[in-house]
């Protein structure tokens, strides 16, 4: 793999820096969850997270709403919140899901006349189609770029529609993705 830098747009992630504070609160923790700064199991409160960000509560508890929503956290009764401990039966689930979808994504491309109209199949073979001496050995940003990768061969297909369920399913397994890449022989 290349150097980051040198790929395009289509395969990085640029980060939220613009709306609500609901929504800039809402990424950080997300960011805490696939960091492993929060880990599966974790229970916090809202005002501890409130003081740790440094916010009021009101934001806090909608960008824990919305995480709710996603399945990264579980609301505890009388204790706050819990980080959503690993589940391997969904993670299997899920990665199912990713396959069928993937698969559809590269059936409807290898029937095309013209494969990679929208050039994203160029930028990944740019990516990781480069000699063992070039490629990055640093776990986190091959996770990124696996992801991304995952991605833009769904998003490649030319179908919004699957290439949004699989950006949802992509961030559902980010967090096992990540723990993937820690094992050298996987970069």
């Amino acid at each position: 793999m290349r150097d980051p830098v040198s790929i395009g747009p289509a395969l990085r992630q640029a980060p939220v820096l613009a709306g609500s504070l609901a929504d800039q609160v809402y990424q950080r923790i997300k960011d805490e969850l696939f960091d492993f700064r929060l880990l599966p199991g974790d229970r916090f409160t809202e005002a501890e997270l409130a003081l740790r960000l440094g916010v009021s509560r009101t934001p806090v508890r909608l960008g824990l709403a919305r995480l709710e929503r996603e399945g990264f956290v579980l609301p505890s009764p009388r204790s706050g919140w819990q980080v959503r401990p690993f589940d391997f039966e969904r993670f299997e689930a899920l990665y199912d899901v990713r396959v069928v979808l993937e698969l559809a994504a590269v059936e409807r491309l290898c029937a095309r006349e013209h494969m990679d109209e929208s050039g994203l199949l160029g930028a990944l073979t740019d990516v990781w189609l480069v000699p063992p001496a070039q490629r990055i050995l640093d776990g986190r940003m091959v996770a990124e770029l696996d992801e991304a990768f995952h991605c833009s061969l769904v998003a490649a297909a030319g179908n919004a529609e699957m290439a949004l369920i699989h950006r949802e399913v992509t961030e559902k397994i980010r967090i096992v993705r990540r723990l993937d890449f820690t094992k050298e022989f996987r970069v």
